[in-house]
């Protein structure tokens, strides 16, 4: 047994810091909170504003248009119909609206970020280990700061889900800049171009499909966390499939768990045929 004398805890000083933050952030806190409930309702609202036969039409379009394959748009097109044979269209709709906030949120951070590490060493050097330890991590002690901090429901399941799926973007942002090849960027400036044109004109479109992949990443990374978020109250699917494990329904276990697959499958899809559009031919 490890000695007792030699042991050290920081719970009780992580205790004092929340408590701190409680009491001198609140206000700010609480302002968060209403700013990112009323995007989440308003992306739910009009996410359902949309009838169910008009998304069947921009999936069955979009992946026409990104694969130029029959097989591939019928698949992902029954896939997302499988969504509504279920009886599972307004919760999967309030899972999407939970992840396209949490991604919105990701990428205004990610990007920025991501950019100022391409542009700075020692910024990548300080930032890359906290990326390693967000990737590491298991992802349920990311509820564990959203909880003491906003209590349950589904602003605490953004935030947790927002510092789980940002270092993909990051990273791959980061990564689509410093690959940009130096000539490019030669030239650029040979031709007068200050350093903000050369980030805006040169890097940004060219580092453009690993961005998109990251933002892709990213997407699959916020679907992944929706069953452990619906733990602190963020509804939708995972809390489908959060009941059917504790009442051991495995049929509507299935269903629920289907559903999450089929939306992840499609977005994945047709982030992936964005990707591959934008990418410039090699020969």
């Amino acid at each position: 047994m490890f000695p007792e004398f030699m042991q050290f805890h920081v719970s009780s000083y992580i205790d004092n810091f929340v408590a701190w933050l409680n009491r001198n952030w609140a206000d700010e806190f609480a302002a968060l909170t209403t700013l990112l409930l009323k995007s989440i309702l308003a992306v739910s609202n009009l996410l359902k504003l949309i009838p169910w036969w008009a998304w069947i039409i921009i999936v069955a379009a979009l992946s026409w248009y990104f694969s130029r394959r029959v097989i591939t748009s019928v698949i992902l097109t029954l896939m997302m119909m499988s969504i509504g044979w279920f009886g599972l269209w307004d919760i999967a709709m309030d899972t999407l609206s939970i992840v396209i906030v949490s991604v919105i949120v990701a990428v205004i951070i990610g990007i920025p970020l991501g950019i100022w590490m391409s542009q700075s060493d020692r910024v990548a050097a300080s930032v890359t280990p906290l990326l390693d330890a967000m990737q590491t991590m298991p992802s349920f002690v990311y509820l564990i700061p959203a909880l003491m901090l906003f209590g349950l429901g589904k602003v605490p399941a953004v935030l947790a889900t927002v510092i789980y799926a940002v270092p993909p973007v990051t990273r791959l942002t980061n990564l689509g800049i410093r690959q940009v090849s130096p000539c490019v960027i030669e030239a650029a400036e040979a031709l007068g171009a200050t350093r903000w044109q050369t980030l805006k004109e040169v890097l940004m479109p060219l580092a453009m499909p690993s961005v998109l992949a990251g933002i892709n990443q990213t997407t699959m990374m916020a679907l992944s966390m929706v069953v452990i978020a619906s733990m602190i109250g963020a509804g939708g699917l995972g809390e489908k499939v959060l009941i059917s494990i504790n009442r051991i329904a495995v049929g509507n276990g299935f269903e629920a768990g289907f559903a999450v697959v089929a939306l992840a499958i499609v977005i994945d899809r047709l982030t992936q045929g964005a990707v591959r559009r934008w990418q410039v031919p090699t020969s």
